[in-house]
């Protein structure tokens, strides 16, 4: 069983940067595809940013490319998401995800809390 903690977030003004953490235990980290999540009110859950298990290249949802940028410590079992240049498009409850597959787009098994990020105009 994973457990993963998040933190991070909040409300910040458009244009700012934010980076939010998750730190995960139970499993071998490096065992596992991690990935971001996204959900606003009235909307569907959005993938943002995902790394593979098998050290393929980051995958990003167009919306985010060039702005957030996903990262992870194997030593210190945590997973990041940098997210530069926030718009108020961006304002969302954000999950950290981790399956054990390779796969970035299966279902995922373990998820975080959720942290609220609320980007003013």
């Amino acid at each position: 069983q994973v457990q993963l903690v998040q933190s991070g977030g909040g409300l910040v003004q458009a244009g700012v940067s934010l980076r939010l953490s998750c730190t995960s235990s139970g499993w071998t980290f490096n065992m596992l595809t991690l990935g971001w999540f996204r959900q606003a009110p009235g909307k569907e859950r959005e993938l943002v940013a995902a790394m593979s298990r098998c050290g393929d290249p980051p995958t990003y949802a167009d919306s985010v490319k060039g702005r957030f940028a996903i990262s992870k410590d194997n030593a210190q079992s945590t997973v990041w998401l940098q997210m530069n240049n926030l718009k108020p498009e961006d304002t969302a409850v954000y999950y950290c995800a981790a399956r054990g597959g390779h796969s970035t787009t299966s279902d995922y098994d373990w998820w975080g809390q959720g942290t609220q990020v609320t980007v003013s105009s």
